[in-house]
């Protein structure tokens, strides 16, 4: 039985994918800044650039990505999401998957990403179980020298000690660590983790 526990609100909570789409259409539309990530993403790699957007919910960074250059595909969880990023951002890829089993080489998508965005505390939403055979499939999606960026808060039952053990434990590499999209260092009294991951030599 999947503890995923965004599967867990819905289900809990049929209307909740459609309140967490009309909460960002609310705040795109007060003008809020809501591009910090896809700015981040965005200075990372080349123009025209390949971005797999992990967990992409309704589109919010992949569609920011795309509107600057690069070539997105949005994969997530949540059809509801999904539904709403086509409607809001034509351009992307847009694909509901199961970030556990992502393998999008079967749903006729080649893999070598140059960047693999994970915003948005998707990490602290997944099955606990299956959280070391995501970031693997993630790496598994990327070019040569391509990288994974990831970021969520403390506080969601998903530990920065553990996070770095299961990065660890599928050969990835902490490349930067920062406490904020805004690049601010991370430190032990951090409550919000940003980490660039990269893959050790002995897995590429």
């Amino acid at each position: 039985m999947s503890l995923n526990r965004w599967i867990e609100l819905t289900e809990r909570n049929p209307e909740h994918s459609s309140w967490y789409v009309e909460r960002f259409r609310s705040m795109v539309a007060a003008g809020d800044d809501l591009g910090g990530e896809a700015r981040f993403v965005d200075a990372m790699v080349a123009r025209g650039s390949r971005v797999l957007d992990a967990g992409c919910g309704p589109g919010r960074v992949g569609s920011h990505l795309a509107r600057v250059g690069h070539a997105v595909v949005g994969v997530d969880i949540d059809p509801v999401l999904i539904a709403a990023a086509e409607h809001d951002h034509p351009g992307p890829t847009w694909l509901v998957a199961d970030l556990a089993e992502l393998d999008l080489g079967a749903m006729g998508i080649e893999a070598g990403f140059d960047v693999v965005v994970c915003a948005g505390n998707v990490m602290t939403f997944l099955d606990p179980d299956t959280r070391q055979r995501v970031l693997d499939h993630l790496a598994a999606h990327l070019c040569a020298g391509g990288r994974i960026v990831t970021g969520f808060g403390s506080g969601r039952d998903y530990s920065f000690a553990e996070f770095f053990e299961d990065v660890e434990q599928v050969g990835l590499v902490a490349e930067v660590l920062l406490s904020a999209w805004d690049l601010r260092p991370f430190t032990t009294e951090s409550d919000f983790l940003v980490a660039v991951l990269s893959r050790s030599a002995s897995t590429t």
